[in-house]
């Protein structure tokens, strides 16, 4: 019954199939026996009527139609051609028992099951109820004693109509609703195929980005070593070899004492010379301490050597949630510790030392404090001890470099008090060859 063009669907009772298969093969069967037998008290209630020959005869074809196409033949339940010609056929039998036995219309609404059940096109299967609903109409109708009169022939016009509107009114809103229900599943498996996709994408887009970086930063440390080699060849190369010169050209002139100086000041110039160059680029290349170890660990170790080295007790504290931090911001405060624990041993002559490391929501603290000496600070940063090599200047250079901030706080006779801050995370990318070969250092 499905013609061309039109568009089935599933059937709503598939998710409860059990029930639905019970109710068509039990119902019909108890109300086919209902109307044969109601058929046999009214025809020996009114003896005059004839004989109930007839009547059984429909109830009996109606069974034996039932029984050979549906019953014994679950197998052709799922023909759509073979399901439709039983309900055309079953249904033409409930019309010849409708017209010709109005009592037997008890029987005839067993055909919307039949039809709800059996014919997979909304389209024949509103045409299929509607016709269900005309059979039953007329059985009530016609199930009226008295003439056919106008009022009577109006009052069977009015249960056709009635169960007709009924009937199809119910079958077309099921359908909107299963239809629409069906449309909600399938944007849901549209939407989660696509969001599936999207994930995909995205996880592709993250391999490739992360790829997309490994090799920039390799390609960032390949040109960083490139340029410190040439660096190093430009600098320290050439000043170690000009000063292996001098001192060759001033063993030569043994004999003569002015010459023999000369050429020993120049070594010495270039060694100056080289050993600044040294220490910038140094100062350039994270801390080894922090090849092997966290920055907590790392700065425990530096300030344990310093203690031994200089005989000033130390006292390392780390508090708060450890955690990873930016290169830039882990060499900025080793250093930095490292230079203060330096000038605390050339200038401070303290008797202990306590080094803290905090870790907060936004930011890491690295304070450093003793009870030595103390100084001017408003005098330091313009003019530091030559001594101190970067000194406090360098200090804030560094932790400046990082984004972060450098306070210090001392008085003489009280101690110094250095507090260094610098974000937890890093305020912005640095995606270039250079900022991806410091960040991987």
């Amino acid at each position: 019954m499905s013609g061309s063009g039109t568009r089935s669907y599933p059937d709503p009772w598939d998710g409860n199939l059990d029930f639905a298969r019970a109710v068509i093969d039990v119902v019909p069967w108890v109300m086919l026996a209902f109307s044969a037998v109601l058929t046999v008290v009214l025809y020996e209630d009114h003896a005059e009527t004839g004989s109930p020959l007839v009547p059984l005869l429909l109830c009996g074809l109606a069974a034996a139609w039932t029984l050979g196409m549906y019953t014994l033949r679950p197998a052709w339940r799922e023909r759509p051609r073979r399901m439709a010609v039983f309900v055309v056929v079953l249904l033409a039998i409930m019309t010849v028992m409708v017209f010709g036995y109005s009592w037997l219309g008890f029987y005839t609404f067993t055909g919307y099951y039949y039809v709800y059940r059996l014919v997979g096109s909304w389209r024949w299967r509103i045409v299929g109820i509607g016709v269900v609903a005309c059979l039953a109409g007329i059985s009530q109708g016609l199930g009226l004693y008295g003439p056919f009169d106008p009022a009577r022939a109006l009052l069977l016009a009015g249960a056709i109509l009635v169960n007709v509107i009924l009937g199809c009114a119910f079958t077309w809103f099921n359908w909107v609703s299963h239809r629409q229900g069906l449309l909600r599943s399938q944007l849901f498996d549209e939407l989660a195929e696509t969001n599936s996709r999207l994930e995909a994408t995205l996880a592709e887009n993250t391999g490739l980005h992360r790829q997309l970086l490994a090799q920039a930063r390799e390609a960032g440390v390949l040109d960083e070593r490139q340029r410190m080699a040439r660096e190093i060849h430009d600098t320290l190369a050439q000043g170690l070899t000009g000063i292996i010169t001098q001192l060759q050209a001033a063993e030569q002139a043994s004999q003569d004492p002015p010459e023999r100086r000369r050429h020993f000041d120049a070594a010495v110039t270039l060694a100056r010379e080289s050993l600044t160059e040294a220490r910038r680029s140094v100062h350039a290349l994270r801390p080894e301490a922090l090849e092997q170890a966290r920055l907590g660990e790392a700065l425990t170790g530096v300030a344990g050597r310093w203690s031994e080295r200089s005989g000033v007790p130390t006292q390392v504290t780390i508090t708060g949630t450890v955690r990873p931090l930016p290169p830039e911001a882990e060499s900025a405060l080793l250093r930095t510790a490292q230079e203060a624990l330096a000038n605390v041993a050339k200038h401070a002559a303290a008797t202990r030392v306590g080094v803290t490391l905090s870790y907060m929501d936004d930011e890491v603290v690295l304070d450093v404090r003793d009870d030595g000496r103390g100084f001017q600070p408003e005098r330091a940063p313009g003019a530091p001890e030559p001594s101190a090599g970067f000194g406090l200047v360098a200090m804030r250079q560094r932790i400046e470099g990082a984004h972060g901030t450098l306070h210090v706080e001392s008085e003489p006779g009280q101690g110094t008090a250095i507090s260094a801050r610098v974000p937890a995370g890093p305020p912005a990318p640095d995606e270039t060859p250079a900022g991806l070969a410091r960040a991987g250092a």
